[in-house]
């Protein structure tokens, strides 16, 4: 099980529409589920998120996390098999959900729209689920 943890819901079409063709994809290999919490305040965010986690190891995604490849991304996915991703709001993570986190990664040094990001969440996780399974659209 692969959870993404979000904050807002996707507003736009051509995202709402992009992450559901990525979680299609993924389901053959790992369910994906995604958990939409309020966009309040860091604070509530991550308290709201961490909630929503589980039991489940935590990738916290923020800009002041280590950059990994998609390679990296899958061996990590393999090693663990279940994960929660998080994905913060318009003000980032709080200290909280960064102190719970198993890992941080980010997407490079670019600053991204959420729903962008919650995109590229997705078509990385199905990119490297490829990888694991030797699928070849990740050539």
């Amino acid at each position: 099980m692969i959870r993404i943890l979000a904050v807002g819901a996707l507003k736009a079409a051509w995202a709402r529409e992009a992450c559901a063709d990525y979680q299609r994809r993924c389901r053959r290999w790992n369910p994906v589920e995604v958990v939409e919490v309020d966009d309040r305040d860091p604070s509530r965010e991550g308290r709201a998120l961490l909630a929503a986690r589980g039991a489940l190891p935590l990738v916290v995604c923020d800009r002041r996390g280590e950059d990994w490849d998609t390679p990296e991304l899958a061996r990590w996915l393999a090693r663990r098999g279940s994960v929660a991703f998080a994905l913060g709001g318009p003000e980032g993570h709080g200290e909280e959900i960064l102190a719970a986190a198993d890992a941080c990664w980010r997407f490079g040094r670019i600053t991204l729209p959420h729903e962008l990001a919650r995109v590229i969440l997705l078509e990385q996780i199905y990119r490297a689920l490829s990888i694991d399974r030797g699928h070849p659209y990740h050539r």
